[in-house]
């Protein structure tokens, strides 16, 4: 499995850029060791933002959910404490480590993570015969079960450590990999697809 610590980081949020003034509205944020999760933290998220219908209509959560879930200054202190040193992973990671730093940024706050791990490009690499990589589909083409409510911050960051846990098993199978350095997906995440199998196969011997 995984040598060291990874926290896999899902938001919730209301709109797809900080920089438009977008915020979260929920957050996830689960420790992954030893092959399983160990730890999470997990929270609403009063940012005293409007939620746009759509996204009620997307994920469920409702103004009033925000408006009576605690306030992103105390949630955020909280969130970055936990992620600590550790390697950030997320799936489709630009997006969520935007939000991250911009909240971090508001509350005068630098993150310390390493990464991040894209879990979206992880998997395109070492599975690079699967049609979508979107998380439900993937999730079902890996046999991977969805335990609560698509767009949920919780039940999107279980599965999408689940994904991770899986590519390390593949990894162990097809390559060889008694542990799996967090540094190495850095490098799978970099390399064009093309590349993969062979540059797995040197690492891995």
């Amino acid at each position: 499995m995984y040598s060291k610590p990874i926290v896999m980081l899902d938001f919730e949020t209301t709109g797809l850029s900080p920089d438009h003034g977008d915020r979260i509205t929920e957050v996830a944020a689960l420790r992954i060791e030893a092959g399983r999760i160990t730890d999470r933290y997990v929270s609403l998220v009063n940012c005293g933002v409007r939620i746009p219908p759509f996204i009620t209509g997307l994920t469920g959560i409702t103004q009033k959910m925000v408006d009576s879930a605690p306030p992103a200054s105390e949630v955020v202190p909280q969130l970055v404490e936990f992620i600590g040193g550790d390697m950030l992973s997320a799936h489709n990671a630009s997006f969520d480590e935007k939000f991250l730093n911009a909240e971090s940024a508001r509350a005068g706050l630098a993150p310390r993570h390493l990464g991040p791990v894209c879990s979206l490009k992880l998997a395109r690499r070492v599975f690079p015969e699967l049609g979508s990589y979107k998380l439900g589909t993937l999730c079902g083409s890996l046999g991977i079960r969805f335990k609560g409510t698509a767009h949920r911050a919780e039940a999107d960051a279980e599965v999408a450590a689940e994904v991770l846990l899986h590519i390390a098993r593949h990894l162990g199978q097809r390559y060889g990999y008694a542990e799996v350095a967090p540094e190495l997906l850095m490098s799978v995440n970099k390399l064009a697809a093309a590349k993969v199998h062979a540059f797995l196969s040197k690492a891995g011997a």
